[in-house]
């Protein structure tokens, strides 16, 4: 019982970290912890093509001012450059 209460408690503390706790270059991990959603999802978002991905190897990093301006509806991909 105490397990589950600390991982419910602990799950809810990642969920609502401010946007500064978070390194400048995001992992998938990342943004699920920062948009609440699962792993699936986050691997179908980076995927989607909506913002700017980065592949480091096997590895896929996002930028987090990146992240937010998509959150905030200020995609890049959008504009002609």
């Amino acid at each position: 019982m105490k397990i589950t209460i600390l991982k419910i408690q602990r799950s809810l503390w990642i969920m609502y970290r401010n946007f500064d706790d978070y390194p400048d270059v995001l992992d998938v991990s990342d943004i699920q912890a920062l948009l609440g959603i699962g792993r699936k999802q986050a691997y179908e978002l980076v995927h989607s093509g909506e913002f700017h991905v980065i592949r480091v190897g096997k590895r896929i990093k996002v930028s987090k001012c990146g992240l937010i301006n998509w959150i905030e509806g200020r995609n890049n991909r959008d504009k002609p450059n």
